[in-house]
């Protein structure tokens, strides 16, 4: 069940932890990166997470608590949704004031919130009803359009769509959804096992299976198309997260979160709006499974990957990486334009970070 594969992904990522020295940057080839944390007071897991820029962020995590920064990390506030004890595993924020958060789990555990003033008041947007449905993530075109992903029910991945800004959602008709292969899920691991493109561009990623998928809509999730990935599959691996600049070019990111040191076919590229996948070989990989991705906005071919073992950029969009810090975060978020461009990165026991170089 997939509660269970939770469960597991949670106790490896905790062993994970247990091995490591303290998190140090390890800058090199000139990848002067670096994490500068930023205390949040809480012990909570924070797998979802929102940039918005260098100064606000937000992050919602387990037993239900949601925190937002106005002032670079200095500062939290809880902003968590009164009296809920869910399971929140991605958060997206359009501004300092508006966001939506998805709460995971088996029926009605998976429900969406939103709060169009800080936090302060939260709507229960979308409550899913069937028994069989497990919602992993969903992400946004724009502040109108958004789109939030389920594990296949009846033998289809179901999705859900929004075109008022997460107010209202409308399960779609999975008549455009190709069959989804036995034992094929998505991992609810970092908020980003779907993303949204330009115009009505999404994509989403899968495991499980007997291999990894990604599938692509270009009609805000009416109709979808699905290619095969090169990258490892099975019970706990495939593909965790996807990251795209652009329409054309995007990473995958991932491995097995079972062996989370080692780097078993945890990367490929797509030039072709992931139509097709390259391999990106062991020796260039990130340096273990990884569960978040995201390109910087202040460099076309810059991307930040993050897991349990550590975190790793890419300086060439993915076709080779470099560690430069050997903590644990399981999210990796970038937003903003210009000297309000921001990077964050967050995980277990309260942990946040914003990037710095």
């Amino acid at each position: 069940m997939k509660i269970l594969r939770i469960a597991a992904l949670a106790a490896g990522v905790l062993l994970a932890m247990s091995q490591l020295v303290p998190a140090q940057a390890v800058g090199q080839h000139g990848a002067k990166y670096k994490w500068d944390l930023k205390p949040t007071g809480s012990t909570a897991q924070f797998r979802g997470l929102a940039a918005v820029s260098k100064d606000v962020a937000w992050v919602a995590g387990s037993a239900g608590q949601v925190l937002r920064t106005l002032d670079g990390g200095r500062h939290w506030q809880n902003v968590s949704p009164p009296g809920q004890t869910l399971l929140f595993r991605d958060v997206e924020a359009f501004d300092a004031d508006h966001a939506v958060i998805l709460a995971i789990g088996v029926g009605e555990d998976s429900r969406v919130f939103r709060t169009a003033d800080g936090g302060k008041h939260w709507a229960e947007t979308f409550r899913n009803t069937d028994p069989n449905a497990f919602y992993d993530c969903l992400d946004f075109n724009n502040s109108r359009h958004g789109l939030a992903l389920s594990d296949p029910v009846d033998g289809k991945f179901r999705i859900a769509a929004t075109e008022d800004g997460g107010r209202s959602w409308k399960v779609q008709s999975t008549k455009g959804m190709p069959a989804a292969l036995p034992g094929e899920f998505a991992f609810a691991a970092s908020g980003t096992c779907l993303v949204a493109g330009p115009g009505r561009m999404a994509w989403f990623a899968t495991g499980g299976g007997e291999r990894p998928r990604v599938f692509r809509t270009l009609d805000g999730g009416r109709s979808w198309k699905v290619s095969d990935s090169p990258m490892a599959s099975g019970g706990a691996a495939g593909i965790f997260s996807l990251a795209f600049r652009g329409p054309l070019f995007g990473v995958a990111v991932g491995g097995d979160f079972e062996k989370p040191t080692e780097a078993v076919k945890a990367a490929s590229v797509t030039t072709d709006g992931g139509r097709s996948w390259k391999l990106v070989p062991a020796d260039k990989a990130p340096k273990g499974y990884r569960s978040g991705s995201a390109f910087v906005p202040w460099s076309p071919a810059t991307v930040v990957a993050v897991g349990p073992s550590g975190s790793d950029v890419s300086l060439d969009g993915g076709r080779s990486w470099t560690q430069f810090y050997d903590g644990s975060f399981d999210s990796v978020e970038c937003a903003g334009h210009g000297h309000q461009a921001g990077c964050w990165a967050s995980g277990a026991k309260g942990a946040v970070a914003r990037l710095s170089r």
